[in-house]
């Protein structure tokens, strides 16, 4: 193709996909391998981040590779590596600002590995939101603006296995590379919008809630999707299917979703509540290639389901007597919210949810005066002295 031989800004311009050398880096895989990433982190302020995790193929999600990008050097850092110690790596990190995309996932992975939590991150993918932007995954804002193609497929690798192949440690490369010139386009639009305290909320907020980790299981975990709409039998069997599934993928340190998903889980629940025979609901399931292994163990688990008395099953928490149903002038008022949230969020150009999601209009309909409880200073503000609010607060 002519294409080819046109200089990279014109292909750019033209909208052709450029494939990128990829960056050169440093794999850190053995004890003691830190030395030089550590001192090249006492020279800045500011780290590129990004992490990856096996949580596509384990039962227990684990780190499994930083990739850092220190003052134009990539290293990456294989934290399944024996006897690589990485604590005093997130001991420096959390004292550096950290530029990221999509950090949410990743501060809590890290905060329930080890109590991180950074003392400031941007985060592009945040930024990318704010701006409006139609696309905010990193692979999208690469080609958009550097006309890179990402190779998608890293995103459901196996980074677990080792060795790591090269085409996988080039893509986890090519995940920090780009961010520095990524960072400073989204600063500038930011900037020009007038919306760079709005992300500077935003992350901090990202902060705290990541320092929360992931929710703790609970004993009401299994009532998933539509399990609310069961009344006999077939809350029984949810529950004992449920817990089936997660002891299977325990044991098969499986995520749960491979042994089965919520969809068939709730169609046999469904179908039990409805008054099927164990035999018609078996015949129905399709476990794929574990099916001769799993379905005697499953079907120990239907007959104890559908022998369950829904009654013993443990309730769900009594209603917060914070959230009780709104009456009908604070549903009228929650209509008027969100009417103006929408004609503001369609002026700014972003997702009306940023400003504003259902539940945190319905705190805001029943008790305006609390709207600075439930917003950030710049969604507050945004809604302050609409019609809806302003002769209520």
């Amino acid at each position: 193709m002519i294409s080819r031989f046109l200089p990279l800004p014109v292909r750019r311009l033209l909208g052709v996909k450029v494939t990128t050398p990829p960056p050169v880096y440093q794999l850190l895989d053995q004890p003691g391998s830190l030395t030089a990433l550590l001192a090249a982190l006492d020279r800045v302020d500011e780290v590129f981040l990004d992490t990856e995790a096996d949580n596509m193929y384990h039962y227990k999600t684990r780190v499994c590779l930083f990739q850092l990008l220190v003052d134009r050097e990539i290293f990456l850092v294989d934290v399944l590596a024996p006897g690589l110690n990485v604590e005093p790596l997130l001991k420096v990190l959390a004292k550096k600002h950290l530029v990221m995309h999509g950090s949410d996932f990743d501060l809590r992975l890290l905060s329930d590995l080890c109590g991180f939590r950074p003392i400031s991150i941007f985060d592009t993918m945040l930024a990318a939101q704010l701006l409006g932007r139609q696309r905010i995954g990193l692979a999208g804002l690469l080609e958009e603006h550097f006309g890179v193609a990402v190779d998608k497929s890293g995103q459901k690798a196996n980074w677990s296995q080792r060795p790591i192949t090269p085409k996988l440690l080039n893509y986890a490369a090519l995940d920090v590379w780009h961010l520095p010139a990524l960072r400073d386009i989204l600063k500038r639009d930011l900037k020009k919008h007038g919306r760079l305290d709005w992300l500077d909320q935003q992350c901090r907020a990202q902060i705290e809630s990541g320092a929360t980790g992931f929710a703790p299981a609970t004993d009401i975990d299994w009532r998933i999707g539509r399990s609310e709409r069961l009344r006999g039998a077939g809350l029984g069997v949810l529950h004992a299917i449920w817990h089936w599934r997660e002891n299977q993928a325990q044991r098969l340190d499986t995520p749960p979703f491979k042994v089965c998903g919520n969809t068939l889980v709730l169609q046999i629940a469904e179908a039990a509540d409805q008054g099927d025979s164990e035999a018609s609901i078996l015949a129905r399931v399709n476990l794929g290639k574990r099916h001769d292994r799993l379905i005697g163990s499953l079907s120990a688990a239907l007959r104890e389901g559908l022998a369950r008395d829904p009654k013993t099953l443990p309730r769900r928490p009594g209603r917060d007597p914070g959230h009780l149903s709104l009456s009908q002038a604070e549903v009228e008022r929650q209509d008027q919210i969100k009417t103006d949230r929408d004609r503001v969020a369609e002026k700014l150009g972003i997702e009306n949810t940023l400003i504003a999601n259902r539940s945190q209009l319905a705190q805001i309909a029943r008790a305006p005066e609390k709207i600075d409880d439930h917003l950030l200073p710049w969604q507050a503000a945004l809604l302050r002295d609409e019609p809806s609010l302003k002769s209520r607060i």
